[in-house]
């Protein structure tokens, strides 16, 4: 998993409530084990009609947002089934940050083993950048991680909390597996100890 870098980036208004992983990949796609190439089908059933054509008014179809790299969404982002592809769609897509009210509790946790950060702020705070991510092309959102901040294009400039831990392992690139590597000598040192004493196995 790439570090998290600050990301000062279009930003895609998405209002709606209650977006769940459902609406985020569809369940037909979900036969990949690949955390790649997925991001073509995001938000499928909202951004393609039956024969694959584009709907122009969603926004993520909309030139000035199909580079988005951060999504401001209404409450609830991410209810529904626990499906770990809703994240690997989001990043695959080029989304690295996801801004609301709230988030689904499984669908928050594999946002950061994904390299997404999910930031939860007050309603009027979200209002704000929903706001400004209306602007399209002439607005730059900037989220700094590390300071803890988003920012609108003016630099009205608000605070979020998040787990230090899962900060942590954001800011160093650690997911699951790079968490395990880091503790190879003494997984190698317990293995080494388990082999002696048990060498008939």
């Amino acid at each position: 998993m790439e570090k998290f870098e600050p990301v000062s980036g279009i930003a895609a208004p998405m209002p709606l409530v209650n977006i769940d992983t459902d609406m985020i990949i569809p369940k037909q796609f979900l036969k990949t084990i690949k955390r790649t190439g997925l991001g073509v089908n995001l938000f499928d059933e909202m951004r393609y009609d039956e024969d694959g054509n584009e709907f122009p008014d969603f926004v993520l179809n909309k030139p000035a947002y199909r580079n988005a790299e951060i999504l401001v969404a209404g409450d609830n982002f991410g209810c529904g089934s626990s499906r770990e592809h809703a994240p690997w769609a989001l990043r695959d897509f080029g989304i690295k940050v996801v801004i609301s009210t709230s988030f689904a509790d499984i669908f928050h946790n594999n946002c950061f083993k994904n390299g997404i950060l999910p930031v939860v702020l007050p309603k009027e705070q979200v209002d704000v950048l929903m706001e400004d991510a209306g602007k399209g092309g002439n607005a730059r959102i900037t989220v700094e991680l590390e300071a803890q901040t988003v920012s609108t294009t003016d630099g009205t400039t608000f605070s979020f909390d998040v787990d230090p831990f899962k900060k942590h392992c954001l800011l160093e690139g650690l997911d699951d597996i790079g968490l395990s590597m880091q503790k190879m000598d003494a997984i190698e040192a317990f293995e080494g100890k388990a082999r002696a004493r048990t060498p008939w196995i």
